[in-house]
């Protein structure tokens, strides 16, 4: 906290004052003169959203987001709030973070006229300088611009003509700073025209009092392409004014996807030190909201936010947490029978059309994961052939052959090292993994043989039954049978 100082002292430490966007344009110069990164943390934007960000901030512009839900839009816009000075003097005691240089409330001209050089000088941190609503319905025109405040009338008997009763809004609390009005098509027709002021000659007007405030905002809007059919739209003399329209979008591969969650997902370091989750588990998580985006059951306009796989690999592990608890093991590695548990994260974070509503969402979500499986199965392994002819074999024959005589009961909550000895019986599916998954962890492999199991019995190869502590392996038409009838 930087301690409060005069009008003097502030002049004398050499001080320019500097508009937002003279204040935000030198910092972002200042971080890509020195090579650093603008942006924080906005992993697949680099040539696509950061550059027009750029340029919008070079020109100038109020800024409007627009983007499916969980493509970073909030994350973008409280990201400005680096760009801004640390520390930011205004006029000691003013509710509109007023400039000492150029004043706008009446309270400050009045206290600078009266002082002088002696007017105490007080510090912003730039973290107090990010203003945000989220455009509800229910705001009004009192919420964002302000109102006559009938209490202060009474309290310092003044008229309501006197501009010292006004009480202020939300923007222009925010005057010197960044304001973010998120889901923009939300918020009421009238009360969007209250804006077109603010954003093309900087002032506000409130309740007919003729004052001109002229505000110093750096204005970011956020907005859903779904909200302009299903619950507004923004109107065109205001989205005339907004300077530029950025588009964002979803991660466009697996990677960029892995580095997002990894990013966002809130999972301890000590949880981490004690689970292990196979890179191959990674690949199968992300690829379930690719599979979900592509997907005929799922509302593409209403896209598939990037919280799907950050929860889902909270619950994974959650999942691999729980077999700690419950097993008093110091250690365990997530497993493909754990993928079960990402289907509450599944089912709450997308919409489904009408064939998606028939097939039910838990229907659907397996769907998912079982597809998804299916493409990271195919990125190692042949494909698994639809038909086999007599008397040919393929490198998953041996494996299903096995089942024949044998089945395989893969236990949520058993140990690893009983886990691992389970898996190994099967021989041919050891064989199978060593040939394919040359140059993968022990922990990978594992995996390899799990995800093997698992897309034979999708290409109906071999029969899957589960209960609620385990999954069962078996040759077709037998482990669809309930668990200890053979």
């Amino acid at each position: 906290m930087k301690k409060e100082i005069t009008f003097k002292e502030l002049k004398d430490s050499g001080f320019t004052d500097k508009s937002i966007n003279e204040e935000i344009q030198g910092n972002m110069i200042a971080k890509i003169k020195a090579q650093e990164p603008v942006f924080e943390g906005l992993w697949g934007y680099e040539d696509t959203v950061v550059p027009q960000l750029k340029k919008a901030i070079l020109a100038g512009h109020h800024i409007n987001l627009l983007g499916l839900r969980g493509q970073a839009k909030t994350r973008i816009a409280r990201s400005m709030v680096d760009l801004l000075d640390e520390y930011m003097p205004i006029v000691k005691g003013s509710e509109i973070n007023d400039s000492p240089f150029n004043p706008i409330s009446k309270f400050a001209r009045d206290l600078v006229h009266e002082q002088g050089d002696a007017t105490p000088i007080a510090w912003v941190h730039r973290s107090n300088r990010f203003f945000e609503k989220l455009a509800t319905p229910d705001v009004n025109v009192s919420d964002l611009i302000g109102d006559i405040d009938p209490i202060k009338a009474a309290t310092l008997k003044l008229p309501y003509s006197d501009e010292r009763v006004l009480h202020y809004g939300m923007i222009p609390r925010a005057n010197r700073s960044i304001f973010v009005l998120n889901e923009l098509p939300d918020l009421q027709a009238r009360i969007q025209v209250s804006l077109f002021n603010i954003l093309q000659e900087g002032d506000i007007q409130i309740r007919g009092f003729q004052l001109r405030m002229p505000l110093d905002i750096q204005f970011v809007f956020t907005a859903n392409p779904e909200d302009y059919t299903n619950r507004g739209s923004i109107v065109t003399p205001l989205k005339d004014r907004i300077g530029s329209q950025i588009f964002t979008h979803y991660p466009k591969s697996i990677e960029l996807a892995r580095a997002i969650t990894e990013q966002e997902a809130r999972i301890s370091h000590e949880d981490k030190s004690r689970i292990t989750i196979p890179n191959l588990a990674k690949d199968v998580l992300e690829e379930v909201a690719f599979e979900a985006r592509n997907s005929e059951y799922v509302d593409a306009k209403s896209g598939v936010s990037a919280r799907l796989t950050i929860s889902a690999m909270e619950n994974l592990f959650a999942a691999a947490k729980l077999r700690l608890i419950e097993t008093g093991s110091d250690h365990t590695s997530v497993r493909l029978v754990d993928f079960i548990s990402i289907i509450p994260s599944i089912t709450g974070k997308i919409e489904l059309v009408y064939e998606g509503e028939q097939e039910g969402a838990d229907g659907v979500a397996k769907m998912l994961i079982d597809n998804a499986m299916m493409v990271q199965f195919e990125k190692l392994f042949p494909r698994i052939p639809k038909l086999e002819k007599e008397g040919v074999s393929t490198p998953f024959t041996d494996t299903i052959d096995w089942f024949n005589d044998n089945f395989l009961e893969l236990n949520y909550t058993d140990e690893d090292a009983e886990f691992k000895a389970n898996l190994l019986m099967v021989a041919p599916l050891v064989e199978l993994v060593d040939e394919y998954c040359t140059k993968f962890s022990d922990e990978d492999k594992l995996f390899c043989m799990e995800l093997v199991l698992w897309c034979l019995t999708v290409s109906n190869k071999l029969d899957k039954s589960e209960n609620d502590n385990a999954f069962k392996f078996d040759s077709v038409g037998i482990g669809s049978q309930f668990f200890g009838n053979n």
